[in-house]
């Protein structure tokens, strides 16, 4: 009601009336903006003891205004994403050879939390309106890709930071779960933690408010009717952003650290491989930002990628991140010996796939790993390797990246199965037309 609105209407209004150092000036703040509003953000800086919250959320934020510019420049001078993705990949995993291990695994997984239910809206809202303003037949195409694009920028800069800051020897800090005895006590809890993530979520959402009013004073671009259900949207989002992150860090993540840690110790610790299975199975359904993406997926596509598919093809990708993830744990297997494998095979089906199924998978990368993935999962994974006893900053971080990098592959492989089926289609069509013909010259 709100984020795809705002994002639209300043992405077509951009393009039509502003000259390229104001669209480049507007989409750096914007991007970071609305990324200092993300709640997986604030969630994963939580759990990183060794740097700053707030350094880690400017870098990241910093990070994702970049490469939302990037992204326009992409958009506007027509350039293929499968090669941008190439090269920006290839220098991630470049620079991350010379970044301390311990901060490797917390970069990739910043990549994937900064893309949720605050910025993927916006994101996708703005491609569309940037690609609006464009009469060639691939605008439609390169409306996806802003949210893939954008969560390089995130890892990108973890990476710079960890090297240049020289922040303290990556530490984890264990999760205390307070002692509760009666359920006054758990409203407690949750009531004296109220007040600190308000003031926190009110001061992450008003420059995104201030912008929304000047835009508008400015352009008169909404009327009133629009800017009522606009300002409804960001009520919803406020409080829903209140409560979530009260939730998430009052009662969501220490249950979920509680859990991983009870599963991770004796015999029963390889029963996380399977529950890990179903869990990534379901917790996509979950994802607000998912099914935003299904949703424009389903109307630019005009039905050609439903939102039955993308659900399936997701679900099934995450259920083996999630399960790949719980392995990390068990066996303390370097993250590259899966993420380099696995970006190559997603960057090689690149040539082999439609342009729109690049842009949709790898825009699903970043929305598949959400609130749910950064508030349950990732502590679920910090509890299971406390109790098995391994490194938990390079053991159980990296769970979101594994995360994101599933739905690259599975999105791809549905889009060469249906460029298969296009093909055999149009074929057998091609020959039912030829058989008509030959009915008609003989009679």
């Amino acid at each position: 009601m709100s984020m795809t609105p705002i994002g639209q209407g300043i992405g077509s209004y951009l393009v039509k009336k502003s000259g390229l150092a104001l669209i480049i000036l507007v989409c750096f703040v914007m991007g970071v903006f609305i990324t200092l509003a993300e709640p997986d953000l604030q969630v994963l800086a939580n759990q990183v003891a060794s740097i700053p919250n707030v350094v880690l959320i400017w870098t990241v934020a910093v990070g994702v205004g970049l490469f939302l510019v990037i992204a326009f420049l992409r958009i506007l001078f027509h350039i293929n994403l499968s090669r941008l993705l190439l090269v920006g990949y290839l220098g991630l995993f470049v620079l991350a050879f010379f970044a301390p291990s311990e901060f490797t695994a917390v970069a990739f997984d910043s990549g994937g939390v900064t893309t949720g239910p605050m910025t993927v809206p916006f994101i996708m809202a703005l491609g569309v309106g940037l690609s609006s303003a464009r009469s060639d037949k691939n605008s439609a195409n390169d409306s996806f890709g802003l949210v893939a694009l954008c969560s390089l920028g995130p890892i990108l800069m973890v990476l710079l930071l960890s090297i240049f800051y020289h922040p303290t020897d990556a530490v984890y800090a264990a999760v205390e779960i307070p002692v509760v005895t009666t359920t006054y006590d758990v409203i407690r809890e949750f009531v004296s933690a109220l007040p600190d993530y308000t003031h926190e979520v009110l001061t992450s959402i008003l420059p995104v408010v201030a912008v929304l009013v000047v835009f508008q004073l400015t352009t008169r671009t909404y009327r009133p009717r629009q800017l009522f259900r606009m300002g409804v949207g960001l009520v919803y989002t406020i409080v829903g952003l209140i409560l979530f992150l009260t939730g998430v860090n009052v009662g969501f993540a220490p249950v979920g650290n509680l859990i991983g840690n009870g599963l991770g110790g004796g015999l029963t610790q390889w029963i996380l491989i399977p529950i890990g299975i179903v869990i990534g199975y379901y917790i996509v359904k979950a994802e607000p930002a998912v099914q935003v993406l299904n949703e424009q997926v389903e109307e630019l596509t005009g039905g050609m990628v439903s939102r039955t598919m993308m659900n399936a093809a997701l679900s099934i990708g995450v259920a083996g991140a999630v399960a790949l993830a719980m392995a990390r744990v068990l066996t303390g297997i370097n993250i590259f010996w899966i993420l380099i494998p696995g970006y190559a095979l997603a960057l090689l089906f690149t040539r082999f796939v439609p342009p729109v199924f690049v842009g949709i998978a790898f825009d699903s990368g970043g929305v598949a790993s959400g609130p749910m993935t950064s508030t349950f999962l990732l502590p679920l994974a910090m509890g299971a390797c406390s109790a098995v006893g391994g490194n938990v900053v390079t053991d159980a971080f990296g769970i979101v990246a594994l995360v994101a990098l599933a739905p690259l592959i599975a999105i791809q492989i549905m889009g060469i199965i249906y460029s298969h089926k296009s093909k055999n289609l149009a074929s057998a069509n091609e020959l039912s037309a030829d058989d008509t013909v030959i009915d008609l010259e003989e009679e």
